[in-house]
C-alpha cells in the first residue's frame, strides 16, 4: 500500500476489523480449543481493548470531517498502541524461545509444594499455565509471534495513515 490509496478513515476501520479478529482468535483458541491463556497471553489482549474502540473513533471522526490533527493523533495513538502490543509479543515469543527469563509466577520451575496448612494456599497461587512453553505453533511462530507480525502490521497503518492524515 501507498500512502496515497491509504486514507484515515479506511485504515482505521481496518485496524478495528483485524484488531477485532485477532481478538476473537484469541477467543477461539481459548473457549474452542482450550487453550487456557497464560498470564503474558491476557496481558498481550490489552493493547487490543484499547486499539479497537480508539480506532473506530478515530474512523467515525474520519468520516465526518474531524480536524486532521485529530485524526493524525488518533491514528499515531493507535501505531503506538500497536507497538507497545509488539513489545509485549516479542517479550513473551523470547521467553518461549528461552531467549530471557519470564516471569517467576508463569515460567521456571514450579515452587515445591510443602505440607501443612500451607498447601491449600500454596496450590491456590500456584500457576499451571506455562508463558515459556508455546501451547501451540504454525510455521514455528506461536500466538505470541503471530500477535507480533499483527501488530507490526497494524502499527504500519496506523503510521501510513497518519502520515497522510
Amino acid at each position: 500500500m501507498t500512502t496515497r490509496t491509504l486514507r484515515p478513515a479506511p485504515a482505521a476501520v481496518t485496524i478495528a476489523a483485524i484488531g477485532a479478529a485477532t481478538i476473537l482468535g484469541a477467543y477461539f483458541f481459548q473457549y474452542v480449543l482450550k487453550l487456557a491463556p497464560c498470564p503474558l497471553c491476557l496481558e498481550q489482549r490489552i493493547p487490543y481493548y484499547l486499539a479497537i474502540p480508539l480506532a473506530l473513533l478515530v474512523a467515525i471522526g474520519a468520516a465526518r470531517g474531524a480536524p486532521t490533527a485529530a485524526v493524525r493523533a488518533g491514528l499515531v495513538l493507535l501505531a503506538l498502541i500497536m507497538l507497545v502490543s509488539a513489545a509485549l509479543g516479542i517479550y513473551h515469543a523470547g521467553i518461549e524461545w528461552k531467549f530471557w527469563p519470564g516471569p517467576t509466577e508463569c515460567s521456571g520451575s514450579l515452587p515445591a509444594l510443602g505440607g501443612g496448612g500451607d498447601l491449600l494456599r500454596q496450590i491456590e497461587t500456584t500457576s499451571v499455565v506455562r508463558c515459556d512453553e508455546a501451547a501451540w505453533r504454525l510455521f514455528g511462530l506461536s500466538l505470541a509471534g503471530y500477535n507480533v507480525l499483527i501488530s507490526f502490521a497494524l502499527a504500519a497503518i496506523a503510521g501510513l495513515a497518519a502520515r497522510r492524515g
